[in-house]
């Protein structure tokens, strides 16, 4: 059977219609659906309006409508084990879990488990990159071929572009080669210069900056350039400037296959077979500086809300990092590294096995965490996004996420 390509390419399962958000999927994202022209960035989301605004106070009956909203989607979906927090201040919290971690065994889904957390590895990395503009050492318009040699257009694509996913290059994951050379054996590791092989191998797609196209070889190439500037391994950069600071002590950027303990099981339908199958042990090399990270709920429920207020980076850098362009969803832009769907900042992530969706509702300062040991999408809908959409009709009306019905193509 010839199988489809792997959604490493997902970031944000938000922008289904064309697919134009999702991280890997191999997190945490675009389907690589055709890009579209850009128009001007729009100025970054207002952090000034008043705590509470717009979020439903989280009383009993509340979260009674929550516990039956998410127990609907994991019955339809045939999602194993989820787990959903909410935070909003004054307005109280819900944080629970639902199913199963572990199918063999029966072990429940609970909220202090790891999960691998794909695309959302692609904040850590461009905060990473935006840290060394903070110091002086990088500009977010120089061209990538000042870091990486031998990139298509390496001479007109900026470090800009490529966080804001309108480079231009292919995105590796939607290779035919690498896709039936990963099924064969999820366990093999891949190095940054195999997987911008698969890319380059495809040319250009588009002239820099004319057009939203979600590429996981972007952040390959991001994560590069970090190396580059700070002579130090990608994991052990944002492990020390990023993770340490941010006060994340759960949250890992592994270089083998190994979960930290305690962890759920991971399934997915991205396989040769194209049956469901146990991908905890897969090895997320193939992701690296676009989806490899681990984390659990709390620290996705602090990082969401440093990645939205940019307490890492000067404040003139994080208002770059939030200006947005659209993408092909109303109410959704795509800035550095980072969306605003519908208000709500942050970014998804999906590898094969677990999605999470950590983002963050300025107007409310609430924090929305839902993280699930499943990809395997519902009539072509990612399960986070439907859990994302489920949850936000109830608490936040006027802030539904993403605010459609996500019809995106099983190949991504």
């Amino acid at each position: 059977m010839k199988s489809s390509p792997l959604r490493l390419r997902r970031v944000c399962a938000a922008a289904a219609a064309v697919g134009v958000l999702v991280g890997p999927a191999l997190s945490g994202a675009a389907y690589g659906a055709a890009g579209i022209p850009l128009p001007p960035p729009s100025p970054p989301p207002s952090a000034s309006t008043s705590p509470g605004t717009g979020f439903r106070q989280l009383t009993p009956a509340v979260a009674a409508q929550l516990d039956a909203a998410v127990r609907r989607v994991m019955r339809e979906a045939g999602v194993p084990g989820v787990t959903v927090g909410l935070w909003a201040p004054g307005k109280g919290s819900y944080v629970k879990s639902f199913g199963v971690a572990d199918k063999a065994t029966g072990a429940p889904m609970t909220a202090p488990l790891h999960v691998r957390i794909g695309s959302e590895t692609k904040t850590f990395t461009v905060t990473a990159l935006l840290q060394q503009v903070d110091r002086g050492k990088a500009g977010l318009d120089d061209p990538i071929g000042k870091y990486v040699s031998g990139v298509p257009n390496g001479d007109r694509i900026t470090l800009r572009q490529l966080a804001g996913m309108r480079s231009g290059l292919f995105n590796y994951s939607l290779d035919e080669e690498f896709d039936k050379k990963l099924l064969t054996d999820p366990q093999q590791s891949f190095s940054p210069r195999q997987l911008l092989g698969y890319s380059f191998k495809h040319g250009v797609q588009f002239a820099p900056g004319t057009r939203f196209d979600y590429s996981n070889t972007n952040l390959v190439l991001l994560g590069l350039v970090v190396e580059k500037l700070t002579g130090r391994p990608l994991h052990e950069v944002i492990t020390d400037d990023v993770l340490g600071p941010a006060g994340l002590h759960r949250t890992v950027f592994p270089t083998g296959a190994k979960l930290p303990d305690p962890y759920a099981h991971g399934y997915t339908d991205q396989t040769a077979s194209g049956r469901t199958e146990d991908a905890t042990g897969w090895n997320p090399t193939w992701a690296w500086a676009a989806g490899a990270m681990v984390s659990d709920l709390d620290d996705l429920r602090s990082w969401a809300r440093t990645l939205a207020t940019g307490t890492l980076l000067k404040p003139a850098t994080q208002a770059e990092r939030l200006k947005t362009t659209p993408m092909d969803v109303p109410g959704a832009g795509y800035g550095l590294g980072i969306f605003d769907v519908q208000g709500w900042i942050g970014h998804n992530g999906s590898i094969p096995g677990y999605e999470v969706l950590p983002v963050y509702l300025p107007q409310a300062g609430a924090t929305m965490v839902i993280v699930l040991n499943t990809d395997s999408r519902y009539e072509n809908q990612e399960p986070s996004t439907l859990f994302g959409q489920a949850v936000t009709a109830i608490v936040t009306p006027e802030h539904v996420y993403p605010g459609h019905k996500q019809l995106a193509p099983r190949t991504g």
